[in-house]
């Protein structure tokens, strides 16, 4: 199954919506949706490894915006969108720790989380709902992504054969460590 999807995610890079599909992924997953855009992002540049910086680009830009609507959801829909994707993740308790930890680290958390497997909709939705300068929240989150965006672009641009022969043959186990990354991810997050 891992390996169709593979192949189906490498088929749907060559195909003329594969960057709408790149960029509406990048924004949900800032926001509300709980897959790390990586999944799409990675099989995309290693079709494409002359556009892998155009690629990173694009989830840069689409994962900022989604950034800004889960913000919007913190700060205007929280009771109503926020609170049920919170408890959906099963963050409620977390999630109260983390509002009070915000107010002296919120630059840093908002750093730390954009470049890390911690999930980022998370960020934003806290980020919303605690007031954070909205103006402060988006230039923060611009290098955040950035970074790991275009980290991730520049090594599959210069290994990329080596990585995605690594990735064909050992489809189970890279999947398996981005599970594990995402858990780590969503750990971090019930103990800050």
């Amino acid at each position: 199954m891992l390996k169709k999807l593979y192949d189906w995610t490498i088929a749907k890079a060559e195909s003329p919506a594969s960057e709408k599909w790149l960029a509406g992924l990048s924004f949900a997953e800032s926001s509300f949706f709980p897959i790390p855009i990586d999944l799409m992002m990675i099989p995309m540049i290693l079709a494409r490894p002359a556009q892998a910086f155009r690629l990173a680009s694009i989830t840069l830009i689409a994962s900022v915006l989604g950034a800004l609507f889960g913000y919007m959801i913190g700060a205007l829909l929280f009771e109503a969108i926020g609170q049920p994707i919170l408890e959906l993740y099963g963050y409620q308790e977390a999630f109260a720790t983390f509002q009070q930890n915000y107010a002296d680290y919120g630059i840093l958390i908002i750093l730390v989380a954009g470049f890390t497997p911690i999930p980022f909709k998370v960020v934003t939705i806290a980020s919303g709902v605690v007031s954070m300068n909205p103006f402060v929240f988006f230039l923060t989150s611009i290098p955040a992504r950035g970074a790991r965006f275009y980290l991730v672009a520049a090594l599959l641009w210069k290994f990329g054969d080596p990585i995605r022969e690594f990735i064909e043959k050992r489809l189970g186990l890279v999947t398996t460590a981005f599970v594990a990354l995402g858990i780590a991810g969503f750990a971090v997050i019930k103990f800050l």
